[in-house]
């Protein structure tokens, strides 16, 4: 009977180690990983110039007379945000707000010299933004118009739609510019890129990245405590000195 309890824990230790041994190095990997990186390269903070004041050289009308003209065109039923920010040294308001008998918020820009809406950003003033943005002497090698980005795009979850603006730089640095919000979201480089996957092994949720409730981390979870307590036994039972205790 103890020959056969012993065999059987000692088999099951042994397989669920194989099992998840793999899951286990990359854990460690990713841990290491995490630990020694500096986040603010991660996120490409020191690739981002800080934000710039906003320019006032000419009179800024009031911000009524920008939703007044927006409401000429479009129906709008409130507003839930809005901000001056400047786009190529210019002052705009960002009007972020919602239409009648809908809950999806919308931004629009108007200047905030004439209070006149404008259009969102084209190609030509979105790669300039970038550029003003990037801190590295870099030329542009490639740039592309988002509208849709699915769970593994580096720009998952984000304002949409946007350009994605990517520089001749050795980081393979991608600046990722909303074209109705006008201003930089992200910036993605090979360091975030190696972590996010590295995070995607670590939370073992392969969609999204961020869910740590999913049922396969779950499971491992639940395996590897199995795998500690039958190491645990395993000593127990294997131990001489735990043996000559029993026997005195």
């Amino acid at each position: 009977m103890k020959r056969s309890f012993h065999f059987l824990t000692r088999k099951l230790h042994r397989y669920l180690g194989l099992v998840l041994g793999i899951q286990f190095l990359f854990w460690t990997i990713g841990g290491l990983y995490f630990s020694w990186s500096d986040m603010d390269e991660v996120h490409g903070d020191h690739q981002r110039k800080a934000a710039s004041p906003v320019p006032v050289n000419g009179a800024i009308v009031s911000p009524v007379l920008a939703l007044q003209n927006l409401r000429n065109v479009r129906p709008v039923d409130s507003v839930t945000s809005l901000s001056l920010i400047q786009i190529l040294g210019k002052p705009v308001y960002q009007i972020k707000c919602q239409a009648h008998g809908t809950h999806q918020a919308k931004t629009y820009l108007a200047d905030a010299l004439t209070g006149k809406l404008r259009s969102p950003l084209s190609k030509e003033e979105a790669i300039q933004v970038a550029q003003r943005q990037f801190t590295m002497p870099a030329s542009v090698v490639a740039v592309e118009y988002l509208t849709t980005t699915n769970g593994h795009h580096e720009y998952r979850e984000q304002p949409l739609p946007a350009y994605a603006i990517t520089f001749d730089h050795p980081s393979q640095t991608t600046v990722y510019v909303a074209a109705e919000l006008g201003t930089v979201q992200k910036f993605r480089n090979n360091k975030w890129r190696v972590f996010d996957f590295l995070w995607m092994l670590h939370t073992m949720d392969y969609q999204s990245r961020d869910n740590i409730g999913n049922w396969a981390l779950q499971l491992f979870s639940i395996l590897g405590l199995l795998t500690i307590i039958s190491g645990f036994v395993l000593y127990w039972i294997s131990s001489k000195q735990i043996r000559k205790l029993k026997m005195a």
